[in-house]
């Protein structure tokens, strides 16, 4: 059972622009952190302690002209940012580059913006660059991959002395919408893209080794609703909304897709694995059709046994984000329909069991 009562709060301005989203990061030291979008930048709320009911006061993280951001850990979980920016010039020109920022400890402050400017030096290219997204694989190195004007793939990375390689255009054509990609374990890349006609998979063969070229396949998915987790060693997971209104499909590579259910509205899916009653579980959550957001659970890479689905009946302007705290638990964290982050934690209760939902 979902629990659906909100407690009062003064209300935060929501983003700004078309920065749209809610993300949530465990830290080093057991504190959770969530940031959502604000004017000027982001607005960070922080466990006052590791798994507390208490958050504190929120931090802003300025950064102006943000257009998406995408955020993800190391193994050493410093939270890593990177952004698509645009900026107006004196003359009205704007101006198009990807940002990138870092945060090593829970609750400090963020490395400054830098920028790694665009794969494009026309500006009418540049200013069709596509949404980026960040993976640190276990050796630390950060990759960047973006669609290019052209609809191909563009890559940008660090070398292991920290500096930063050209940006590399690895050709392609027809990518659609945001990618979704994995820094596995074993330290393997994974990339995934819808398309026109289906969808590119790029696999490396052995960690560091050649990206290769996207392999095509005539698999159905909706843009900008794919999401990808390791559900086994060096084997990961594909979720996303089927175009033709089936639901949640799931997907690895060498096996057939899988239906799941639910009715999942626009935007990606947040994937989690999680203990539930002793048994090694998925947690999917998504903003559903009706603008509520969705939680799903069912056994780990056991999908023909089915996804219990429930509605949390809390209104979300943007999907929801999961994370573990530190004693394990599942927390889901939103943005409700006025704008303010909320986050609800797994109970002792038996089951996928939230508590009360506790505006920040």
């Amino acid at each position: 059972m979902l629990g659906r009562t909100a407690r009062p709060a003064a209300r935060v301005a929501p983003g700004v622009g078309l920065l749209r989203g809610i993300w949530l990061a465990r830290g080093r030291d057991g504190r959770l952190a969530v940031y959502a979008p604000a004017e000027g930048g982001l607005r960070r709320w922080t466990e006052t302690r590791p798994g507390a009911e208490d958050w504190g006061q929120p931090a802003l993280l300025p950064v102006a002209g943000l257009t998406h951001l995408s955020v993800t850990q190391d193994t050493n979980a410093y939270v890593h940012f990177v952004g698509r920016r645009e900026r107006q010039k004196a003359d009205g020109r704007t101006v198009v580059d990807i940002v990138y920022a870092i945060q090593y400890q829970t609750g400090r402050p963020v490395s400054e913006w830098r920028s790694l400017g665009n794969p494009h030096k026309d500006a009418e290219p540049a200013g069709r660059l596509g949404e980026p997204v960040i993976v640190v694989t276990p050796s630390g190195m950060v990759h960047i991959f973006v669609r290019n004007a052209d609809g191909g793939l563009a890559l940008r990375r660090e070398q292991s002395d920290g500096k930063w390689r050209p940006w590399d255009d690895r050709g392609g054509s027809g990518i659609e919408s945001a990618l979704a990609a994995i820094a596995l374990e074993s330290g393997r890349l994974e990339l995934f893209a819808t398309t026109a006609d289906g969808i590119l998979h790029w696999s490396q063969q052995a960690p560091g080794g050649a990206l290769g070229a996207g392999r095509p396949a005539r698999l159905a998915a909706a843009p900008g609703t794919v999401a990808v987790l390791e559900t086994g060693p060096d084997r990961p997971t594909y979720y996303w909304t089927d175009p033709a209104g089936h639901g949640v499909v799931a997907y690895r590579a060498g096996a057939w897709p899988t239906a799941l259910g639910g009715v999942p509205g626009e935007g990606p899916h947040a994937a989690l694995r999680a203990l539930v009653d002793g048994y090694d579980c998925t947690v999917l959550a998504h903003r559903g059709a009706d603008g509520n957001a969705v939680v799903g659970v069912g056994v780990t890479e056991d999908e023909a046994n089915g996804v219990w689905w429930s509605d949390t009946g809390v209104r979300c302007l943007a999907p929801p984000a999961l994370a573990l705290d530190v004693f394990g638990r599942v927390v889901v964290a939103v943005v409700d329909g006025d704008g303010m982050p909320r986050v609800a934690r797994q109970t002792d209760d038996p089951g996928l069991t939230l508590s009360e939902w506790r505006r920040l």
